[in-house]
This record gives structure tokens, C-alpha cells and sequence, in this order.
């Protein structure tokens, strides 16, 4: 796929050397087929923003007779870390990305399947009968564990299941119990499709889109250690850089975005390829900067980028790097602490 970086102004802002702790993003994608070659997948029209993702799928099935098969929607997934924090838009929900789901029209309710790991293990069942949500970063898990028996701690966590770490909260150090599993979650629903008749099958959910406080690679105009990996990933360029350094020169401070899509995921109907595949990124305010990579892609609107491809093969997932301004309001509601990243100079590379 060839490089592409898409800049825009960024609005103005005073800030001092600012965090660059984060909240780690983790990317979901589409809907997945059992395997079928019957049925052709004609048209996806994908919608990218760090608020909402959307898709619409239009499948053919090409045989003479209907096809009853499975279609699944794997959720990522969710593992329990005591040291850093991912972002989930609903800690406290098992549709943890508010995903909904239409079928030809009709709004439908598919089924979750929830299995738990650890070390590789599936210890869902342990989990029965102890009324301990299966989402390990929700703070309703954190309390149920806290309740568990000694015995039961000491078995989990020689198992991998949770781990014991010790602090004080203003009454004395005190042992708190803290998830370590690993949460696998799909939606699935049978879904039925027409001898020689076109169905449309739509769906969306909330990304887990991830942030930095300041920036991994880039720090007071000069390149990070970071920045060979954000090149190769997000095909950031010398547009791009220029761009920031034409920001970092008035002194704004800048507040990074991730958003990743798992496009190769799919594949299981005819031919494997997408008939016509049509991509529209949105990047918030019109002077938010964004860089991803992708072929033909036209600006068409202030916030707005679309590339088409025909007879469309997906090489690589979509990685989606933001830029935009660092207001008070974020460093506000944020928990993020202050940090420097490892610096090289711009002759380095």
C-alpha cells in the first residue's frame, strides 16, 4: 500500500512539557462468516472516527439455493493488568463496545459466547456460582474479588488467575486482589441468506481508542525512539513532521490518538476478496492532524478522508494515528502523569 500522511493546522494552546503516560488502545473489526463460498461479499462501506465505527456489508449469495450459516463479531480481547490501563469504553458491561447489529433491515439481538483464560487455560468455570463479573477491569470485578475466600485467592493466584499486591488507601498497607485473566468474548447469530438475493448487513459499536497525554514520537520538535515504529505503521512522513514542527515552534502542546481496525480478519466467503471497498476516516476538528496509511485517499470535507478500491484483498490492518491540540480539559480529566520520552536528534534520525 503506498504511504500516505494527512495533515491539517492544529489549533493553539500553552502547554508545558506534558505527560506521556497512556491508555493503551485495542482494535476490533468486522463481522466474520463461517466458512462459505456461496456467498460473495459485493460491497463494505467502513466508517473510522475515534467515537464511532460503522459498517455495511452488502453479501450475494450466488448459488441456487438459501444458505443458513453463522456469522460472528469476535470482540477484543480484555486482559487483566494492575499496571496499566487499556481503553474500554464500558468497564461495566459485557458489550463492552455498546455493539449492535442490523440483519436486512431488521435490528437483531445476537447471542455472547464469554470465555475466560489464564496462562493459556480456559477457567471459565471456576467463575460459576461466585457472581464475579467476567470483565477484569471493571471496578464491580475488583469488588467481588475482595470477597473471596483466602483459600480460594492463594489457589488463583498460584494459577495465574489473579495476582495480590499490597498499598495503603489511608488505613495501613492492605492486600488487594487484582484480575489477571484474560477475557474472550463474540457475538453470533445464524443468519439466513437468499438463493440469487442481495443482503445487507450493518453493524457498529464505540472503538477502543487509545491516547497519550503529549506524544510518544515527538517531543519539543525532535524525533523519539518511537519514531521509527510510528513511521512504519501509521505512514507519518516529511509532511507530517512539518506539521508538527510548525506546531511545536509556537510552544502548543499536542495529545495523540490511536485507533486500530483488524481488517484481515474476514476473508471466509467467495473469492476472499471485497467486491468494492470503500474507507472514510474521520478526524474530529478540522484541525486535528491524522496520518494512516492507504492508496488513492481524497480529502472530501474538513474532517473527512475516503480511498475505494475494487476487487479489494486486505494486506494490513488499519492503524490511525490522531493529533490535536492538548486543552485543560483533557489534563483535567485525565490521570495521566507527566513523563518525558527518550529523545534523538533530528540528524539521527
Amino acid at each position: 500500500m503506498l504511504r500516505l500522511s494527512l495533515a491539517a493546522l492544529m489549533l493553539s494552546a500553552a502547554l508545558p512539557a506534558l505527560a506521556n503516560d497512556s491508555v493503551a488502545e485495542i482494535g476490533a473489526g468486522g463481522i466474520v462468516l463461517a466458512r462459505n463460498y456461496e456467498i460473495s461479499l459485493d460491497r463494505e462501506d467502513l466508517f473510522l472516527s475515534r467515537e464511532l465505527v460503522t459498517v455495511d456489508y452488502v453479501f450475494q449469495n450466488r448459488s441456487d439455493r438459501d444458505v443458513e450459516t453463522i456469522v460472528a463479531f469476535p470482540m477484543p480481547a480484555i486482559a487483566g493488568n494492575p499496571d496499566s490501563d487499556i481503553a474500554v469504553p464500558d468497564q461495566e458491561s459485557d458489550n463492552f463496545l455498546g455493539f449492535t447489529v442490523m440483519h436486512d433491515g431488521q435490528a437483531i439481538t445476537p447471542n455472547l459466547q464469554q470465555r475466560v483464560f489464564a496462562a493459556g487455560v480456559d477457567v471459565t468455570d471456576e467463575f460459576a456460582g461466585l457472581s464475579i463479573p467476567l470483565m477484569p477491569t471493571g471496578e464491580k470485578t475488583y469488588a467481588a474479588l475482595a470477597k473471596l475466600t483466602p483459600e480460594t485467592v492463594a489457589d488463583w493466584e498460584n494459577r495465574g488467575i489473579v495476582t495480590v499486591q499490597e498499598w495503603d488507601v489511608g488505613q495501613g498497607m492492605e492486600k488487594h486482589v487484582m484480575p489477571r485473566w484474560e477475557l474472550h468474548s463474540a457475538y453470533w447469530w445464524r443468519a439466513t441468506f437468499p438463493a440469487g438475493k442481495a443482503i445487507k448487513v450493518s453493524h457498529r459499536y464505540k472503538p477502543a481508542a487509545g491516547a497519550t497525554a503529549g506524544l510518544n514520537f515527538y517531543w519539543d520538535g525532535n524525533k523519539s525512539d518511537y519514531w521509527g515504529e510510528y513511521e512504519d505503521k501509521y505512514c507519518i512522513d516529511d509532511g507530517f513532521l512539518k506539521a508538527l514542527d510548525k506546531v511545536a515552534a509556537t510552544g502548543d502542546g499536542m495529545f495523540e490518538g490511536r485507533l486500530d481496525y483488524i481488517l484481515t480478519s474476514g476473508g471466509n466467503w467467495a473469492n476472499g476478496t471485497i467486491g468494492e471497498f470503500h474507507l472514510t476516516i474521520d478526524k474530529g476538528k478540522a484541525d486535528n492532524l491524522v496520518s494512516f496509511c492507504g492508496k488513492g485517499v481524497k480529502k472530501t470535507g474538513a474532517t473527512r478522508f475516503e480511498m475505494t478500491a475494487k476487487d479489494f484483498w486486505p494486506e494490513k490492518d488499519i492503524h490511525v494515528l490522531y493529533v490535536e491540540r492538548y486543552t485543560q480539559e483533557m489534563e483535567a480529566t485525565s490521570n495521566l502523569k507527566r513523563q518525558k520520552p527518550v529523545v534523538l536528534k533530528k540528524d539521527g534520525g
